[in-house]
């Protein structure tokens, strides 16, 4: 049976990450995973070493693309790596979190444009994680806010001419509010959870982007709205 195609999924080892490996392989895609651990659902993985700067995870990531891909290219890179962590201009924890914000989420997008840039087919699809909350000020999460506020502007970049992307292929940033994940329900059990985006809605249209079914246009900012557990595709 042929492959339906080839997507890399950065953070596959994630909550959202892990829903994504497994959604697409379930549709008969060849899954690349990159993560600080492997996705055993995958068909490759690449394992980043925390310790390394933003220059040698991006040499060790693409050499592993190139071994794991051979001649073949990418329908999709779709970056859900990142993290979340609070703290006002006060904070003693204020840099520390900003760090470590930039690291797991400005770092990690920017290697998935770079990887993008080289093994992408014409008319590909990268999709990098925003967040709706980045759209004004986060006064109670300052460095996470900047982190995302840069990939919003990334993808912007990526949007323009002579942005090193293939032909005709297209960026796009998703920006949830709160995710569903078993973490978020642990840390908040009586927020209302129907107001939460579920992941396999994001894999979805994923999968739907791919077959340019209702593809946004590049360089957009997609809001994932979600009320009394509908969810809907703002463009901001």
């Amino acid at each position: 049976m042929a492959l339906s195609g080839r997507v890399l999924v950065y953070g596959g080892r994630g909550a959202l990450g892990s829903v994504i490996v497994s959604s697409f392989k379930s549709k008969n895609f060849w899954v690349g995973s990159i993560d600080l651990a492997p996705n055993e659902l995958a068909d490759g993985n690449i394992v980043v070493k925390p310790g390394s700067s933003w220059t040698e995870q991006e040499d060790e990531i693409v050499k592993n693309v190139d071994t794991l891909l051979g001649d073949n290219k990418l329908d999709a890179v779709l970056c859900v790596a990142g993290g979340w962590a609070g703290g006002n201009a006060a904070s003693k924890e204020f840099i520390k979190n900003a760090d470590a914000m930039w690291k797991q989420s400005v770092w990690t997008s920017s290697i998935a444009a770079s990887v993008a840039a080289k093994y992408l087919k014409e008319g590909g699809l990268i999709t990098l994680p925003g967040a709706q909350p980045a759209l004004e000020g986060t006064a109670g999460m300052i460095g996470y806010g900047m982190a995302k506020a840069a990939i919003h502007q990334l993808v912007k970049s990526l949007a323009a001419n002579n942005s090193g992307l293939p032909k005709n292929a297209t960026a796009v940033a998703i920006l949830p509010v709160t995710l569903d994940t078993p973490m978020n329900r642990k840390w908040m059990p009586n927020a209302d959870h129907t107001t939460w985006t579920p992941l396999d809605f994001i894999a979805d249209t994923f999968a739907k982007w791919i077959n340019n079914e209702d593809r946004p246009a590049s360089g957009s900012l997609i809001q994932l709205i979600t009320k009394e557990s509908k969810t809907e595709l703002v463009l901001a």
